[in-house]
């Protein structure tokens, strides 16, 4: 096994044997002997979380320091703790993972040479390494000879801070970030995501800092290097529409774009599997063998997974490299990309299948970061509820949203981008009276838009929301295209487009900045 370079820098006592970058039949042997889960009917090892099936966001810090403390966004988002308090949490952390053996898992986030980071992730569980090598890119071994980590996280979950109250912490669970000590710690929870979207958090502070863009999408490209990059919310189809066995999948959830084009950050996918169906989503489905990682699933004395389950949770999750999937593009990254799709699942059947967006409606757009919430998603909401959440990834932005934004809107017009909005969301009524846009007129808008057909069309103007819509597209029911025209009744769609209309400019104040104001590239009432 090869000496880990920096393991006395870990600050750690007494450590016994370390499993450093296991091979995947080694971490399975040990997942086994360990019993830390059980073996799925597939061959996919499946482990539960505990109590924590999702991320815990209101116990998510950065210690508030220079220089850091000048770039942040602090909020609800980026809670603010103190160096001491982190000192305290660290001698904790490091002490529940002193005086046993540990995994290392060395890996890098992001595939462009330029702009990716090396991580070390130090846990005593031996899935959690296993979700580290699944959804980072791996390294090789003539790598790991000089590897040196630009970050270390610290994955002690079985330990908890019983002084939070004192800390003037939310609870007993911590995740904490020192950026000026290139260290992150997790205490209390053993949700994989914890650690995917703590890395993410990172990126998000490093790269726009150096002038590069990261971004929470999907990315694909096409035979002629055409590559498109696909934002949106959870249920907006954001991982479905950027399968497409024409194009290569580049990645499914976190990018950057740096002089070079765009990246992945991931070596991985970390897939929703409730009510998954080999029909609906085979790539995923097939995805799931050995080497693959359930979290929180529900399987029969066989391993016979019920996908239907959401007795855990809804949030039923599997993590697997990206090789897994067929049509995947081998180096993770492509050029600069031609066009720019944001998925919106509008639940009040207001917005348009397709429109097309000008560099500054694409700015707003990105940083409003708009989706709804239909009725029975989550308990008491009886009738569509607007999500907003700037870059559609808030919760994961260190930085103001309008340094995002502007990177984003210096990159179009850079590269000539074009820009869309997509609505997979309601069309002829809100939710209850009229029905979701087919998969079917949805695949048609986005091929319309990659092969550049949409262009051809004449378009027109939606009043209040002022999008260019398409007055005609193949594979795409012509009343539809203006929203309006498929509601019965008229009077109605305009009382409920000027309801969602102002849920955009009351959303939007907030990031209103005296040098940063594109609330009149928004809908006007």
């Amino acid at each position: 096994m090869l000496k880990v370079n920096g393991i006395e820098d870990l600050g750690l006592e007494n450590i016994g044997k370390v499993y450093h970058n296991l091979s995947y039949e080694e971490l399975f042997d040990h997942e086994v002997a360990n019993n830390e889960g059980k073996v799925s009917s597939s061959g996919a090892f499946m482990v539960d979380t505990g109590v924590f099936t999702g991320r815990s966001p209101k116990d998510k810090y950065f210690v508030k320091q220079d220089p850091s403390q000048k770039y942040i966004s602090w909020g609800a988002i980026n809670q603010p703790t103190t160096k001491e308090v982190f000192d305290e949490l660290f001698v904790i952390a490091k002490k529940q993972l002193s005086n046993k053996d540990l995994y290392i898992q060395d890996a890098y986030a992001g595939a462009s040479l330029d702009s990716r980071k090396s991580i070390r992730v130090v846990a005593e569980v031996a899935w959690q390494a296993h979700f580290v090598k699944n959804m980072f890119i791996r390294p090789d071994e003539k790598d790991l000879v000089d590897f040196k980590p630009d970050f270390t996280l610290y994955v002690a979950c079985k330990t908890v801070d019983k002084n939070y109250k004192k800390h003037g912490l939310n609870s007993d669970v911590f995740v904490i970030f020192n950026v000026e000590e290139n260290i992150a710690i997790i205490g209390g929870t053993w949700y994989g995501g914890e650690i995917k979207k703590g890395v993410f958090s990172m990126m998000n502070y490093w790269l726009p800092l150096e002038g590069k863009l990261s971004m929470h999408c999907s990315a694909n490209v096409g035979a002629d290097g055409d590559a498109a990059l696909f934002f949106g919310l959870s249920g907006t189809g954001k991982t479905t529409l950027s399968t497409d066995p024409k194009r290569q999948l580049i990645g499914d959830d976190e990018h950057g774009w740096d002089d070079n084009g765009i990246f992945n950050f991931e070596g991985g996918c970390y897939a929703k599997c409730i009510n998954l169906k080999e029909e609906n989503e085979p790539e995923i489905f097939h995805a799931i063998k050995r080497d693959a990682l359930l979290e929180n699933v529900v399987a029969d004395e066989n391993g016979v997974v019920d996908y239907d389950d959401g007795s855990k949770t809804e949030n039923t999750r599997v993590s697997y490299p990206i090789y897994f999937i067929e049509n995947f593009k081998e180096d993770s990254k492509a050029g600069h990309p031609k066009k720019i799709i944001f998925l919106s699942a509008d639940a009040f059947g207001v917005l348009p299948p397709v429109s097309k967006l000008t560099k500054e409606q694409a700015m707003y757009y990105f940083m409003s970061g708009y989706t709804a919430k239909v009725a029975g998603t989550e308990r008491g909401i009886t009738e569509p509820v607007a999500t907003f959440s700037s870059c559609f990834g808030e919760a994961f932005l260190p930085l103001h949203p309008t340094v995002y934004a502007k990177l984003l809107g210096e990159k179009i017009d850079k590269h000539g981008v074009e820009v869309f909005l997509v609505n997979t969301g309601w069309s002829g009524g809100a939710y209850g009276v009229g029905s979701r846009m087919s998969i079917k007129a949805t695949r048609a808008c986005i091929s319309a838009i990659l092969d550049g057909s949409i262009n051809d069309s004449e378009f027109e103007k939606l009043p209040i929301f002022d999008l260019s819509v398409p007055k005609s597209l193949d594979g795409v029911e012509t009343k539809l295209l203006n929203p309006k025209n498929s509601w019965e009744d008229k009077e109605e769609y305009d009382k409920t487009s000027q309801k969602l209309a102002n849920m955009f400019i009351e959303n939007f104040k907030k990031y209103i900045t005296a040098d940063s104001d594109f609330s009149e590239f928004g809908p006007k009432l």
